[in-house]
């Protein structure tokens, strides 16, 4: 009795929002505008590609952003989805940008659509310095030490063991 209650109360639960749907994304039989920004990677480097996807956009529009150029969204065949490509400044900051989306006159921001990451240093280890750092310094000045001090117990020891 209660599973059939509670498959009851979830029918119409999900009846109820299955017909508010339709109201909240059209409003006098007209598109409310673009929604959903997506970024693919949400990491990209500097010079990358990266593939901007947004819902409602059904003829296509226009993503800006301070990381790229102005990139056109062109309509996705059989959906209301537009998609274009855009390609990440050489000279933009590492961080998180946001991405502006106009379609049919209306527009949407994502605040932080994505990250853009920065180069690595190459080479050894992907080091960076030249010559040893002060913690490399530290390192081989604590080693010498014990050295030192080991040997000179070690010496201490043996002309010990002499006199005896």
């Amino acid at each position: 009795m209660r599973t059939t209650r509670a498959m009851a109360a979830a029918a119409t639960a999900v009846a109820a929002l299955g017909l508010a749907a339709p109201a909240a994304v059209a409003r006098d039989g007209m598109p409310v505008g673009p929604s959903n920004i997506v970024a693919m990677p949400s990491a990209v480097p500097r010079g990358g590609q990266l593939t901007i996807t947004v819902d409602n956009c059904p003829r296509g529009g226009t993503a800006t952003s301070d990381a790229f150029r102005p990139t056109r969204l062109s309509p996705v065949h059989g959906s209301n989805t537009a998609r274009g490509i855009a390609t990440i400044d050489r000279h933009t900051k590492p961080g998180s940008h946001s991405i502006t989306v106009i379609c049919d006159g209306r527009t949407l921001t994502n605040p932080a659509a994505f990250t853009v990451i920065g180069g690595v240093q190459g080479g050894i280890g992907g080091s960076s310095s030249t010559g040893a750092t002060p913690t490399d310094m530290a390192i081989g000045g604590g080693l010498i030490a014990m050295a030192v001090v080991g040997g000179g117990v070690f010496w201490m020891r043996r002309r010990a063991e002499k006199r005896a």
